[in-house]
């Protein structure tokens, strides 16, 4: 707000709709209406609680392990919520169902859950990253900064990403990549399905 009147009176805002002493007063009485102050504080559970809620959000799945009840040859049982009252049922499919219902949440080849704009933005981060980084006169990278998932969730969580999650003793080795497409299908040669489930 001080830097707001102090462009005014320096003559720096063009074109300024309330330019004119009455509407300037009364835009800056609205304005002072906004408690403008975020506050922010360091989170109380540490780094791994605040990693263990952002990924609720960013990984999330289509559903949880706690809500699957029994599998069966034939079924899948899991709960469903019912009401805004946190009112559970327990719902029933074939397995060919579940798996098909499931399969709907997965994205498409070239789309991301998380998306990054401007100089975090994955075609330019490389060039302008570093370009802003040597405007403001910033030290380089920390070496924690620029470390691989695993070594990251290992040194937050004291997780093992590549201990077996079964027997807890083996290492999880990669046997093959599948590489998908490249870029997403014109839309021309794009199948849509007849019977979607919510995005």
């Amino acid at each position: 707000m001080q830097a707001l009147g102090q462009a005014r009176r320096a003559g720096q805002i063009e074109r300024d709709p309330q330019a004119s002493g009455t509407l300037w007063n009364e835009r800056q009485r609205q304005l002072y209406k906004h408690a403008w102050v975020v506050y922010a504080k360091a989170p109380l559970g540490g780094t791994a609680q605040v990693l263990e809620y952002l990924s609720r959000y960013t990984h999330r799945t289509a559903i949880s392990n706690e809500r699957i009840r029994t599998i069966t040859s034939d079924e899948v049982a899991f709960n469903v919520r019912v009401n805004d009252q946190g009112g559970k049922r327990l719902e029933r499919l074939e397995g060919e169902e579940f798996v098909r219902r499931f399969l709907l949440h997965i994205l498409p080849t070239g789309l991301k859950r998380i998306r990054h704009y401007g100089v975090l933005a994955s075609a330019c981060k490389g060039v302008q990253l570093t370009a802003a980084r040597q405007s403001l006169h910033m030290p380089q990278p920390s070496v924690r900064a620029i470390e691989c998932a695993h070594d990251f969730m290992a040194r937050v969580t004291r997780i093992d990403l590549r201990l077996c999650p079964f027997c807890k003793v083996g290492q999880l080795q990669i046997t093959a990549v599948s590489h998908g497409q490249a870029r997403l299908p014109t839309p021309e040669h794009t199948v849509i399905p007849t019977n979607r489930g919510p995005p």
